[in-house]
């Protein structure tokens, strides 16, 4: 994947930062969803229920808070730049390892501290990047930088369409091994936080007291986080099985609707986040869950291929639109010393509590038919958050520096 050049009054220094954390998770992405696109191959080569594949998503995202515990109180520590590698190498020579698996209990463990590694990278790449990133880009760069999420689901659906035909379902998992290299462009390119050597914490005890005192702040997040999760778990995870299942889709026509709604999902989040650095944070958030709300008849009730498509398309440039704010509004409203640490534990642990959120939609097919299961389950979701986005607060613009003028 190309580098492109900065955009004009953003230097060289701050483009490769934010470049850093976009390709760490855009590469952790492709790692995860690559499962999502083997459902029905998986459960064959280990002769297990596909529920049983299923719930090995359930492990990564139950592992994900671990992985920010460790890499973010790192991150805190001793710099963003050296734990961003190290998780970087950690979760390729996991996901490398999952090519290997030579069955259901090796692979469900392999997936389980995959978790760790996909868990660890997002806080630190995500605060290195806005700790670098102008204030009056934020908005957009953290759409950019939360896009990669949505390139490595495609960079995944094209793989299942291309290599997995071709090569098997092994080498998609070999493919994840590649990322490692992400390591060297980081440690040639990519400078050290000066935010963080001005909030440097001299103690474990400083990070954990600084923890607390914000109790309130972070409980709020993590209400939030658990229903962000709900919302872009619940609408993405099961959905290329929904068009199979419920639509009769081929696993190729499948593929190629994953590839256009994820086309919608970086659209929604550099618009939104550039929206945000305009009339804020929250209004921005809540605008994009209109648009997600409002096209659920088209997206679960969809009768056209055409209406399907379109549906899923708006939907994920909603969900994604305010995905895309995300990074900006999590790192600015956490505290100077614990900015590595707090953003990605709230994120990942809002990742444990909506971690059923697949098995609930799947067990509530059986109940309700698929359409209403993630129709249903994904309208209380985006009125409970909504809720929760319209009453908080935010921070936007807000200096990570002592020194004015960043």
């Amino acid at each position: 994947m190309a580098i492109s050049p900065p955009p004009q009054n953003i230097s060289r220094r701050q483009w490769h930062a934010v470049m850093a954390g976009f390709l760490g998770w855009t590469l952790d992405a492709f790692d995860f969803f690559v499962v999502v696109f083997l459902f029905d191959t998986l459960a064959q080569q280990f002769h297990v229920p596909k529920a049983l594949i299923v719930r090995t998503t359930i492990y990564t995202l139950a592992l994900r808070p671990l992985g920010a515990l460790i890499f973010g109180w790192l991150a805190d520590r001793y710099g963003r730049r050296v734990p961003l590698m190290a998780n970087v190498i950690f979760f390729s020579v996991v996901e490398l390892l999952c090519g290997f698996a030579p069955n259901y209990t090796t692979f469900a463990i392999l997936r389980a501290l995959y978790g760790i590694g996909m868990g660890g990278e997002w806080g630190v790449g995500a605060s290195l990047a806005m700790e670098m990133a102008p204030r009056r880009w934020r908005g957009v760069l953290s759409g950019v930088l939360q896009s990669g999420y949505s390139i490595g689901n495609l960079l995944a659906a094209v793989a299942a369409r291309l290599v997995l035909p071709a090569l098997g379902w092994r080498a998609m998992f070999w493919l994840g091994g590649l990322p490692a290299l992400l390591a060297l462009y980081i440690r040639s390119k990519v400078p050290e936080s000066e935010a963080w050597h001005e909030h440097r914490v001299e103690s474990n005890l400083h990070i954990w007291r600084t923890v607390l005192s914000r109790w309130t702040t972070v409980i709020y997040l993590l209400v939030m986080m658990a229903l962000f999760n709900m919302l872009s778990h619940g609408t993405q995870d099961l959905y290329p099985d929904f068009l199979i299942s419920a639509h009769h889709f081929t696993k190729d026509r499948a593929s190629d609707i994953a590839i256009i709604y994820t086309v919608g999902m970086v659209v929604g989040a550099i618009i939104f986040g550039r929206l945000s650095d305009t009339i804020g944070r929250r209004r921005s958030i809540l605008a994009a869950l209109v648009l997600s709300l409002a096209v659920i008849p088209w997206w679960a009730f969809g009768g056209t291929t055409i209406a399907l498509i379109a549906g899923s398309f708006l939907m994920q440039a909603g969900v994604q639109g305010a995905w895309g704010i995300v990074p900006a509004q999590l790192n600015e409203l956490s505290p100077d010393a614990v900015r590595g640490l707090l953003p990605g534990l709230v994120y990942q642990l809002g990742v444990l509590i909506a971690s059923p959120t697949n098995g609930v939609e799947f067990a509530l097919r059986d109940r309700l038919g698929y359409q209403w299961a993630l129709a249903g389950f994904e309208i209380t979701v985006i009125v409970a958050l909504a809720l929760v986005v319209a009453f908080g607060r935010e921070e936007k613009g807000r200096s990570f520096r002592k020194a004015e003028g960043m």
